[in-house]
């Protein structure tokens, strides 16, 4: 067998597969070691080495075998001595444990027996225990049922609630086998009910105390405001950037913060919440939430109601009545609010905000029928500033004011309609009991608080109260100062509303224009105007003077109502209407002043017994009534019409002497004169020239006045020039328009016609006027138009045909 293997290189590697073989650990491993040398094993030549050394392999196995068993005989025929010798130790072994076993059956039959009793004796032990345990559990159950109604009498509704919960799910479920048990979770639904009920009369009463103590708490939170506007003055005073923001402004508020204080816990006062929270949470728990919160919902509105009376009295001194309605809504509403911020999902926002309107709306009503009553702008100012105050401190507290700011322009407007009331009684007054003269002064003193209150610039060098001497006059009457005091009160108290709260500063600045405009215009100026219909010319000067003083005054007025209307008023400037019908006034007035001066013109002018048919040698003086116009108009001048400005003064002047030259000239033009004679002629004209000296020789004389008596003047000369047989001059363009232009030439030509020439006896002989002299010369102006009229030709036909001369 080992030659076989020995006999080449193939054979050597079968060995060694054969010994790969032979080692392995597993079928498997014998498997892979096999397959490799099948699948190389493709003939029978290759397939008998494998075998032969496979067999190799075998008999050197069974050679080692033989070899071992003959070394270790001896040794294993010691060891079957040895099995047998503990095989008899055994068998002695088991008879010993039979016995032993017979002695332990009998003991524990004994030990059985006795068991058994033991086994007996501790059932009935455990059910001692049981029944004892039992009566402790139910007796833990019945202390706990009361420690709920302990605690319910202690008013320790939280506490009692969660023994009640833990006696249901802890200690309950502990004796549920137990008819206890079932009576006692019967009566759970009845204590929880129990516990509600208890904390709502807690709640009930804290509810009660929370309304009765509304006013009080809304008090506070008043004082608190008003501390907090005072503490924006101060600021105010010290810094001007802060002191324009208002009252809960976003700067306000953090420059206030400092000095914040709680208005629900303070000195004064404290509201607990904890009577509520403990509701609120004993009905959570409850699952009781909803209805409780509409029960809270129900009482608050119920509590709502019995805040507002029945009815409202603005009447007295303090208003205390609107005081107290006010501040209970206000104390109320805080509460509200105070609640919503201190829960969750409790009150909610709707609720809150319909109560608020509610209050507001009632309030609106029953102060609106009351303000029917209210007939004093004072009082109705001390109302306003209790709204306004309750506006301030409800604002800080989020809550909307717009129908309360409705309110104060309700106020407002009933506020400006008793001012105009009561300013329109005092100027009433003032006017009444004027004496319509110009207002003396008595001292420095009483001079600088006249300039002061009016709108009164002195003139030039009067400016200083001291320089003066006293006593002395001002131009308008006393009248004037009152009223523009007056109106610096009516304007101070149309303000006044705008101090505290109010957003209308728009309409307050329309509306004291509008009044202004009223009051001006239907108290003063209007009466005014109806004292126009006097006759005495004194007092008309004295109106007028005051209406120039009032139209003035109105322009400043319009300034001072620029400066002060609010920032958020439109821009540009304001028109008081005042300012155009005082102007209108004294355009009246004038009228009137001219009218009386004219009258007394036409009275002078009628009462002139001027004689036309003057002979020749006739008076050479000038008339009467000249002297006495003359005089009349000086005294006018020098004392009427002393007080008028200068511009007024002069137009009076211009109108007066304008009227006197149209008065003058109808006179020798009326149809009655027929003929003039030639000495008429000449005092005529003796008149108008001394009128023109007086007007010459008037201090306030000027050009203008002058030039109002010019076309007297002109028809004077021209009277005179006919007189003295010139009258053909009139005819003359070129002569006519340098001495005749103002002259009419219908009423020149009728002159003409009427005056008289002189006697030839008394006038040197001229050429000019011989009949038929002169070559080209017209001739004599009155032979012309005598023959003209002899001709059968109108003066109509004739003024057209020296009209036609002229242009050509």
């Amino acid at each position: 067998m080992p030659g076989l293997i020995a006999s080449g290189e193939p054979h050597d590697d079968l060995t060694g597969a054969v010994q790969q073989i032979i080692l392995s650990s597993s079928e498997s491993d014998y498997l892979d070691q096999l397959i490799p040398l099948l699948k190389n094993a493709h003939t029978q030549t290759q397939v008998t080495p494998l075998i032969q050394a496979l067999n190799h392999v075998s008999a050197d196995r069974e050679a080692e075998i033989q070899r071992i068993c003959n070394t270790n005989h001896q040794e294993f025929i010691n060891s079957v001595n040895q099995l047998q010798s503990v095989r008899e130790g055994t068998v002695s072994l088991t008879s010993e444990i039979m016995e032993l076993s017979r002695s332990i059956e009998a003991t524990t039959e004994k030990l059985a027996e006795q068991k058994k009793a033991l086994v007996d004796s501790r059932g009935v032990r455990q059910n001692i225990d049981d029944t004892t345990q039992a009566l402790k559990d139910c007796l833990e159950v019945l202390r706990l049922a009361n420690q709920v109604y302990d605690l319910l009498s202690k008013k320790s509704h939280y506490a009692a609630l969660r023994a009640l919960d833990e006696l249901q799910n802890v200690h309950l479920r502990e004796v549920t086998r137990y008819k206890i048990a079932e009576l006692i979770e019967r009566s759970v639904p009845a204590t929880q009910r129990l516990i509600a009920e208890a904390v709502m009369t807690d709640l009930n009463t804290w509810l009660y105390r929370i309304r009765e103590s509304s006013q009080f708490l809304g008090e506070v939170a008043f004082y608190h405001t008003e501390m907090r506007r005072d503490r924006q003055k101060k600021r105010q005073e010290t810094d001007e950037y802060l002191g324009s923001f208002k009252i809960n402004s976003a700067v306000e508020l953090v420059a206030d913060e400092e000095d914040e204080e709680d208005v629900l816990n303070n000195e004064a006062v404290q509201v607990d919440f904890s009577p509520l929270f403990e509701c609120l949470h004993i009905h959570d728990n409850l699952g009781q939430m909803d209805k409780f919160r509409a029960d809270y919902a129900a009482t608050r509105r119920r509590q709502k109601d019995l805040l507002i009376p029945q009815s409202l009295d603005l009447l007295d001194e303090e208003s205390d009545g609107l005081s107290s309605l006010l501040e209970g809504i206000a104390g109320f509403a805080i509460v509200e609010k105070a609640t919503m911020d201190k829960t969750e999902n409790f009150r909610a926002q709707a609720d809150v905000d319909e109560l608020w309107e509610s209050m507001c709306q009632s309030a609106i009503s029953l102060i609106s029928v009351a303000l029917d009553k209210v007939e004093n702008d004072e009082k109705l100012l001390k109302v306003k500033g209790v709204i306004a105050l309750f506006i301030q401190t409800m604002d800080s507290w989020g809550y909307s004011v717009n129908s309360l700011d409705g309110l104060l322009l309700t106020l407002f407007e009933k506020y400006a309609g008793l001012l105009k009331k009561r300013f329109s009684d005092d100027f009433q007054e003032i006017l009444t009991t004027d004496d319509y003269m110009p207002m003396p002064i008595n001292d420095a003193e009483e001079y600088t608080k006249v300039v002061n209150v009016s709108w009164y610039t002195p003139p030039e060098g009067q400016e200083d109260p001291q320089s003066l001497t006293y006593p002395c006059i001002l131009p308008f009457s006393q009248m004037y100062p009152l009223v523009c005091i007056d109106i610096r009160n009516f304007l101070n108290q149309i303000y006044l509303f705008s101090d505290d709260h109010f957003k209308h500063a728009t309409i307050i600045d329309s509306t004291l224009r509008q009044s202004l405009d009223e009051l001006l215009v239907e108290k003063v100026c209007r009466s005014l105007l109806e004292r126009l219909n006097t006759q005495y010319p004194g007092q008309i000067i004295q109106i007028l003077t005051n209406l120039d003083h009032f139209e003035l005054a109105c322009k400043d007025l319009e300034g001072l109502l620029v400066e002060a209307r609010s920032t958020s008023s439109a821009a540009g400037a304001i028109t008081l209407a005042a300012t155009k019908e005082f102007r209108a006034a004294k355009t009246k007035a004038e009228k009137r002043l001219f009218a009386l001066i004219n009258s007394k013109i036409d009275a002078l002018i009628n009462t002139a017994e001027f004689s036309w048919t003057l002979p020749d040698s006739g008076p050479q003086e000038v008339s009467d009534y000249m002297q006495e116009l003359t005089q009349y108009l000086a005294i006018t001048m020098s004392s009427v019409l002393l007080g008028l400005p200068e511009q007024i003064k002069e137009q009076i002047y211009t109108d007066a002497l304008g009227y006197i030259n149209k008065g003058i000239l109808t006179m020798p033009l009326d149809p009655a004169v027929v003929r003039i004679s030639a000495a008429s002629a000449e005092a005529y004209a003796l008149d108008v020239q001394h009128l023109v000296q007086f007007v010459e020789n008037l201090p306030e004389g000027k050009p203008e006045l002058l030039g109002s008596l010019e076309e007297l003047r002109q028809t004077s000369d021209l009277m005179r020039l006919a007189a003295a047989g010139n009258g053909e001059d009139f005819f003359d363009t070129s002569k006519s328009a340098q001495r005749f232009g103002k002259v009419d030439k219908i009423k020149g030509a009728e002159l003409l016609e009427k005056v008289e020439v002189k006697k030839s006896s008394d006038m040197p002989r001229s050429p000019t006027f011989a009949a038929g002299e002169g070559g080209g010369s017209s001739g004599f102006a009155f032979n012309n138009l005598a023959r003209h009229a002899a001709q059968g030709s109108s003066l109509a036909d004739r003024l057209g045909r020296f009209a036609q001369r002229d242009r050509s």
